[in-house]
């Protein structure tokens, strides 16, 4: 088994050090598809928006698409995988022509695509993205690595950069007295 650890003082750069280690370089260009469930449509927002700032061509399901265009955000329309048509998305995804994938199912059919989607994107290796929290999280390491914030230091150097005193706790006292 392994472990592995994204360490710094800012989150973003600790995230995408994390997922470096983990999974892989998070993408700093290309193509998102965005797929998320009714509840989380609003709270997806921002994150997207910023994707598309930073260059991302943005691909989405039809009702995902359409509250992000009312918001201001172009985006290309794809088919759920369910849907059978021609422009469904896992073809994309099995294509390599989609760099992350944002994918918040919730329901049965949604589910099932939901499940086509990520087994797609993990037999890719891109970095696929199931909750809200991830997606913010994600963001954030994406543009930790746009903005080349990402350095190496020892666990010795964060150590210092602590302060040892806040980084050791006092000895707790000792129950019954040692002999």
């Amino acid at each position: 088994t392994g472990e592995v650890m994204g360490i710094d003082s800012v989150f973003g750069t600790a995230y995408a050090k994390s997922q470096a280690a983990a999974y892989g370089e998070l993408p700093t260009k290309g193509r998102v598809f965005v797929s998320v469930a009714n509840r989380d449509k609003r709270a997806m927002l921002f994150p997207v928006k910023r994707l598309a700032d930073l260059g991302f061509e943005v691909l989405a399901t039809e009702g995902t698409a359409e509250v992000l265009r009312r918001n201001g955000v172009v985006t290309r329309v794809v088919g759920k995988h369910s849907q059978g048509r021609g422009d469904d998305v896992v073809p994309l995804i099995l294509a390599g022509e989609v760099d992350l994938v944002l994918n918040t199912p919730f329901g049965v059919g949604a589910r099932r695509d939901g499940y086509e989607i990520r087994t797609a994107a993990v037999s890719r290796g891109i970095p696929c993205i199931t909750t809200i929290q991830g997606v913010a999280a994600c963001v954030q390491g994406i543009e930790a690595l746009v903005r080349g914030d990402i350095g190496v230091r020892s666990l010795q150097e964060h150590h210092r950069r602590m302060g040892a005193s806040a980084a050791v706790p006092p000895a707790a006292p000792q129950v019954g007295g040692a002999r």
